[in-house]
C-alpha cells in the first residue's frame, strides 16, 4: 500500500466506546495535525456523536461528513466522517449498551474499507468489552473480533492474532493475555509459543522491514526457572518452544530471567521480548511509555493499532484526555501500511 507521503487512501479511525475518550482524542488529534505532522484519518462513527465531543474544543462546525476518497483533501481544513449508519451519542462517562451496534458497526466498516482498498490500515479507538457483552457481543475482545473479521472477508482460516504493545524504547508480546495467572501455566504451551513468535518474525519482516527480529523470550518463573528449582516450566515447555524457533531459523533466545531483561542495556540485544503472561509483559512498557505506547496487531492480512490505554470513563468528557497514544497509534499504523522501519 502506499503511504500517505504520496498520496494514497486515509487510515481508518474507528469511534470505540462513545462514552469514551476516543471522539475527544481524536478530535484533539486532528485539532494538532499539522504540528504533529499527521497522517490523514478518516474517522468511521456517528457524526452527531463526533459533533458533540467536537464542541468540547468549539470545533463541531469542522466536521464534515463524507466518503473515504475524499478525506485526504477535506483532513487539511475539516475533520473527516464517515457515517455508520447507527446512532453512537451517549452521555460523556455513562457507557450504555444501546450503542454497542455503533462500535461494532463502525469497527465492521473500518476493516471492509481496508478490504476494499479504500482505506489503508485501522486505527481502532478504545471500546469496554462489558458494555459489549450486555449487547449480546460474542467475541472474547476487540482482537478476536478483528481476527473474526478477517477471516470472513479475506477468505482464510481465521489467523492468531498476536498483542504488540510497542514504543520507541520497548516492543512487548503476551502469549497469554487477558486469563487470569493461576491459569497461565495450563494455558502456556510450547506450541503457542512456537506459533506467537512464528507471526511475530513473519510480521516483523513484512510490516517492520526485520527480516531478521531479535526475539527476546522470558521464563515464566523467577529466574526462569533456576534449573527447576522455581518450577519445571521453563525446561520443559519455553526452552523447547525457543529451540523450534531457532530451528526455523527465527534469531529467538531464551527462556531469560524477565527481571533482567528491561534495562536499557539489555534492550539494546533484541527488537522483540516474547513474554509469557499479560503482566510481564505491559508492566515495563507502561513504566517506560505509559502516554505514547502502541497497542498493535500482528498476524492480520491487514495494518491494525491501537492507543495503548482504554475508555477512561472517569475523565471522558472533561478535556483532560492526552492525544499522544492515539497520535503515536496513526504514525506507527502509516509506517507500516508503507512497509517502514518502526524505530
Amino acid at each position: 500500500m502506499t503511504s500517505h507521503r504520496n498520496g494514497g487512501p486515509p487510515l481508518a479511525l474507528t469511534q470505540g466506546d462513545p462514552a469514551g475518550i476516543g471522539l475527544e482524542i481524536a478530535v484533539r488529534a486532528w485539532l494538532d495535525r499539522k504540528e504533529r505532522r499527521l497522517p490523514p484519518f478518516l474517522l468511521v462513527a456517528d457524526p452527531a456523536a463526533v459533533r458533540r465531543a467536537a464542541a468540547l474544543f468549539d470545533a463541531a462546525d469542522a466536521v464534515a461528513e463524507c466518503q473515504p476518497e475524499d478525506a485526504g483533501v477535506l483532513f487539511e481544513s475539516r475533520l473527516p466522517v464517515m457515517p455508520t449508519g447507527h446512532a453512537g451519542a451517549a452521555p460523556f462517562g455513562v457507557p450504555d449498551p444501546a450503542t454497542a451496534p455503533g462500535t461494532i458497526g463502525s469497527i465492521d466498516l473500518a476493516v471492509r474499507l481496508v478490504q476494499a482498498g479504500r482505506a489503508r490500515g485501522v486505527v481502532t479507538n478504545p471500546i469496554a468489552k462489558a458494555v459489549l457483552y450486555d449487547a449480546g457481543f460474542a467475541h472474547p475482545g476487540h482482537t478476536e473480533y478483528l481476527a473474526a473479521l478477517a477471516a470472513h472477508l479475506w477468505g482464510i482460516p481465521e489467523p492468531l492474532p498476536v498483542m504488540l504493545l510497542w514504543s520507541q524504547d520497548l516492543a512487548v508480546v503476551p502469549v497469554t493475555i487477558h486469563v487470569p495467572l493461576r491459569r497461565v501455566p495450563s494455558l502456556l504451551t510450547t506450541d503457542l509459543i512456537v506459533r506467537t513468535g512464528q507471526v511475530v518474525a513473519a510480521d516483523y519482516a513484512s510490516r517492520f522491514a526485520r527480516p531478521s527480529a531479535r526475539i527476546a523470550v522470558a521464563g515464566l518463573n523467577p529466574h526462569a526457572g533456576e534449573g527447576g528449582a522455581l518450577g519445571a516450566e521453563d525446561d520443559a515447555v519455553v526452552r523447547p518452544a525457543v529451540d523450534r524457533l531457532r530451528e526455523m531459523g527465527i534469531d529467538a533466545r531464551g527462556p531469560l530471567p524477565a527481571d533482567t531483561m528491561f534495562h536499557a542495556r539489555a534492550r539494546t540485544g533484541y527488537d522483540v521480548a516474547l513474554c509469557m503472561y499479560h503482566d510481564q509483559a505491559l508492566i515495563p512498557i507502561k513504566t517506560l511509555a505509559f502516554d505514547d505506547g502502541v497497542n498493535c496487531t500482528l498476524g492480520l492480512p491487514f495494518v491494525r493499532t491501537s492507543p495503548d490505554h482504554g475508555t477512561a470513563f472517569d475523565i471522558a468528557g472533561k478535556r483532560l484526555a492526552r492525544p499522544d497514544s492515539l497520535v503515536a497509534a496513526l504514525h506507527l499504523a502509516d509506517r507500516l501500511c508503507a512497509g517502514g522501519v518502526a524505530s
